[in-house]
């Protein structure tokens, strides 16, 4: 065989391979950052890229040594990436294979999928047994498919194992596919401190432990404190969490603590008393749910039933003692039953399912300011590709937390796109600029945002942080173009101006009502009609239309084109008339 017809064959062969063997993998490290892309770490930044641990060293001498070295297992942590990969590796090392006879090999040290689609919705991926446990850990999620916004991708979040101590992690996407990590929501999150329920017993996977359950069910972040065996409520647990800004806190520590005794009282009094110094986040208190086999071991439930009962003392000296925004889950309201555990210690999918349920229950109560919208359920969304939504969500956080801002504008990409920060894409010229002059405006406008989306990011830290005197709300045209009813849009944009003005209400809401669009103008009135009939207003919430300047001069309300690029967004002239006429209704110097 000469030299060119060796080649050839070399060169088929590879190719017959990789038909064979799928499209070739190209590897991701989370950890190469400086601030790694691990989601659900409470002291991510500062603990860094030295390892997949829970907590920063300095903690190590004042905490209890068992609690330490569980702070070492990676319970609650996950990877987010947004990608278009077909298939996902998900290649890790940890320290030891624990052989725990009540736990499910791919809960202690299993991974696990999940995945958005651009409109928001999540679902599980299942890996079909495509696992490889050795030295080196492999599991594989093949031929994943999404219909809609296919070139968008998928948001990926992959939960590590909360039994298990990682020592290194790379994801795996189909080459020359699209990928980026993504941060974790930059909001506060909710915390929970408890025992090896808490920590991730008994499930048959990690996105089952009713933590992580609560964290996908909700949507926000959770910083998950749990400590197999080791939930003793000592002083040193409460100083960490004091450090954590939460959003709510969630304290589930008798399935360890109930043989304290008396103690129980006192040292969770003290701990609650130490977190209201620090802020004034609700606080759960959470009794033990069992055992459930109680009609033949009477003895144990007898136990765990004096645990509960020291808690509740507690909560109500807390209560007597003037302690407020403190609340309550019993054992009842978590209802499980005889099929609920996997032992009689640990729940099983069923247990953690109820204990989720009924967890979120209360921080709906607890939280009740972002309680979800019945009309447009407030959810994410990454359909625009021109930027990364996540990362645009956190970087307005930073701003309303770090510039004072005097104006906020909430909208979709009519918004985003006149220009300000965050950096935008910027069809507006200087006209943003010389609008608000001296004023400090951060631009909260996103591409492709429809109602649901702002409810979304309102009820997910954007609007906390800042008191600006002037908000502009613009928003609708996107529900309409994707075929909302104008009443469900007129009432969407009534209920999401209520919960801004609730949010902030020291400042002057604008309700802009809706530009019109090429094709859309009649509908777009008939919506606008709505929103003037319905719209509640006074001093301190406004409706305004800037719709004169956008449209023809002969009446018949169609868009004048010479104002738009496309019939959709305004051009720099567009963006022009709307400031000058924005400064002669609100009266803006």
């Amino acid at each position: 065989m000469n030299m060119n017809w060796k080649r050839l064959w070399i060169s088929a062969v590879v190719q017959l391979a990789v038909i064979a063997g799928g499209a070739q993998t190209q590897w991701h490290d989370p950890m190469e950052a400086d601030v790694p892309y691990l989601s659900g770490r409470a002291w991510n930044e500062e603990i860094g890229n030295r390892s997949f641990h829970r907590m920063p060293d300095r903690m190590e001498t004042d905490m209890p040594k068992a609690v330490w070295g569980l702070s070492k297992n990676s319970a609650g942590l996950s990877v987010k990436f947004l990608s278009t990969t077909n298939n996902v590796k998900v290649k890790y090392t940890i320290d030891k294979v624990g052989g725990y006879v009540n736990m499910a090999k791919l809960d202690h040290a299993g991974v696990d999928l999940y995945a958005r689609d651009a409109n928001g919705n999540q679902h599980w991926i299942g890996n079909h047994m495509g696992w490889s446990f050795g030295d080196t850990i492999t599991i594989s999620y093949n031929d994943i498919k999404t219909a809609e916004f296919a070139n968008r991708g998928l948001e990926f979040e992959v939960f590590l194992p909360p039994y298990s101590t990682v020592t290194s992690m790379q994801i795996g996407v189909d080459e020359g596919s699209s990928f980026r990590f993504l941060h974790e929501s930059a909001e506060r999150p909710i915390v929970v401190y408890g025992s090896s329920i808490v920590q991730g017993a008994s499930p048959s996977r990690p996105g089952l432990m009713w933590v992580t359950q609560v964290k996908r069910d909700m949507d926000y972040p959770v910083v998950n404190l749990g400590f197999s065996g080791s939930a003793l409520m000592e002083p040193a647990l409460f100083e960490a969490m004091g450090e954590i800004p939460a959003r709510a806190y969630v304290l589930d520590p008798i399935p360890n603590s109930y043989k304290l005794g008396d103690e129980i009282v006192s040292r969770m009094v003290s701990g609650v008393k130490h977190l209201r110094t620090k802020n004034d986040a609700p606080i759960l208190l959470v009794e033990s749910a069992g055992p459930v086999d109680s009609v033949f071991r009477r003895d144990l439930y007898e136990q765990y039933v004096t645990g509960n009962r020291m808690l509740r003392k507690a909560y109500d000296e807390l209560v007597a003692s003037g302690v407020d925004s403190l609340y309550y889950l019993t054992m009842a309201e978590i209802g499980m039953d005889e099929d609920s555990y996997i032992e009689g210690t640990h729940p099983n999918d069923i247990g953690n399912r109820l204990q989720a349920k009924a967890v979120e229950g209360k921080l709906r109560e607890m939280l009740s300011e972002d309680a979800p919208n019945h009309r447009y359920p407030p959810i994410r969304q990454h359909r625009d590709g021109i930027y990364t939504w996540m990362d645009r969500h956190n970087e307005v956080i930073k701003l309303n937390h770090t510039t004072d801002p005097d104006v906020l504008c909430i909208g979709n990409s009519i918004t985003h796109f006149w220009g300000g920060e965050p950096v935008s894409h910027n069809n507006g010229g200087k006209t943003w600029d010389k609008l608000w002059g001296k004023r400090r405006a951060v631009n909260m406008g996103f591409g492709w945002d429809r109602i649901e989306n702002v409810f979304w990011r309102i009820n997910h830290g954007e609007l906390e942080g800042c008191a600006p005197k002037d908000i502009f709300l613009l928003i609708g045209i996107n529900n309409i173009n994707a075929g909302d009813k104008e009443e469900d849009v007129a009432r969407g944009i009534v209920d999401l101006a209520a919960a801004i003005h609730a949010r902030q209400p020291q400042a002057t809401l604008y309700v802009i009502e809706i530009y019109p669009a090429k094709g859309r103008e009649e509908k777009v009135e008939r919506t606008n009609a709505l929103l003037r009939e319905w719209l509640p207003t006074d001093d301190s919430v406004r409706l305004i239309s800037l719709n004169r300047v956008l449209t023809l001069d002969d009446g018949s309300g169609k868009i004048n084109p010479d104002m738009f690029r496309e019939g959709l967004h305004p051009n720099e002239k567009g963006y022009a008339a709307l400031a000058r006429e924005l400064k002669k209704q609100t009266g803006l110097k």
